[in-house]
């Protein structure tokens, strides 16, 4: 899984870049055919905004999140963005 992490208005530290990293592992087990994540994360004066598109084997998952802590944001992409990779996974194993 390639990860792509983009910052506007914040500058993207070691620390985040691995928090991401540590975070999209926990989709990576749930659903092995994620190819591409775009992740983009942004400051707009008090509200952090995290957003993300993940690449899925024949479908595109979009998702964000706001919060005023950016690693609270994070997490909160990550839960919906499972949540989306969970359905994804039980409509292709249906079909």
């Amino acid at each position: 899984m390639q990860i792509n992490l983009t910052g506007h208005h914040i500058d993207i530290t070691d620390s985040l870049r691995a928090y991401v990293d540590t975070k999209f592992e926990k989709l990576e087990r749930h659903f092995e055919h994620i190819s591409n994540v775009h992740v983009v994360l942004n400051i707009e004066k008090i509200n952090q905004k995290a957003e993300a598109t993940l690449h899925l084997k024949g479908e595109v998952v979009h998702a964000n999140s706001e919060h005023t802590d950016m690693y609270a944001a994070i997490d909160g992409l990550i839960d919906k963005l499972d949540r989306q990779v969970i359905k994804h996974k039980e409509k292709s194993k249906r079909h």
